[in-house]
């Protein structure tokens, strides 16, 4: 099969894994051009087509282009709907939305920003009383996600299958298992939570895109300069 365009991107973004996870689930092939981040997207041909210089972005064989990493992500889903990645029918669909905005929003941004603020020292004034609050947010959403996922018989969001709610829960909980929640807290705080994310990480067709978690064995903590 052609591949249906081309990916601006790179896996260690979790938007990346998200839309090259949707994509083999669909059985569709998307050809990556190298990235190199702060010269590819600053290049003139690439402003041309992507004027923020945002990566990821995607343009397809007839030159529609997204940016977005779910948007497109979303748009990848649609295109075999037989792949169920966006569910069976309205209903399911705007419960796939409802978790992924709930992903991104109240686990993946908090927790990144703890790793942001510690592990690359990018947010200026970092400091403890801001990691508590975020890592406090993280844990009140995993618990949330705890209870929801040990009342699910299938271990799936939405339905029996995966879903692309699924893979983009997988993908922020990557973050949340590399800042707030240490080997305790994975096993027996959250043990369905990252159950699930094995099992979804673990999937013969993306586990290759996942790669290793490199998950930390006690959640971060800042230290004194």
């Amino acid at each position: 099969m052609a591949p249906i365009g081309k990916l601006y991107g790179d896996l260690r973004q979790y938007q990346t894994k998200a839309i090259l996870s949707a994509a083999a689930i669909s059985g569709l092939e998307i050809e990556q051009p190298p990235v190199e981040f702060g010269v590819t997207n600053k290049s003139p041909e690439f402003t041309q087509k992507f004027p923020l210089g945002r990566i990821p972005s995607f343009e397809d064989n007839e030159g529609f282009k997204l940016t977005e990493g779910v948007a497109i992500a979303r748009y990848v889903s649609s295109l075999v709907p037989e792949a169920g990645l966006l569910g069976r029918n309205a209903k399911e669909t705007a419960q796939i939305d409802q978790w992924v905005h709930f992903a991104e929003v109240e686990i993946l941004i908090p927790a990144s920003n703890i790793y942001i603020g510690i592990v690359f020292k990018y947010l200026p004034g970092f400091n403890e009383e801001q990691r508590k609050f975020y890592q406090e947010r993280v844990e009140l959403s995993l618990k949330f996600v705890e209870v929801y996922l040990a009342s699910r018989p299938s271990a799936f969001l939405v339905n029996d299958t995966l879903t692309l709610a699924d893979i983009i829960l997988a993908v922020c909980l990557r973050r949340a298992g590399q800042t707030v929640c240490g080997t305790k807290e994975r096993e027996q705080v959250y043990p369905h939570t990252f159950a699930f994310f094995a099992k979804v990480s673990g999937d013969e067709r993306i586990k290759h895109l996942f790669g290793k978690p490199e998950f930390v064995d006690e959640p971060l903590t800042l230290r004194a300069e």
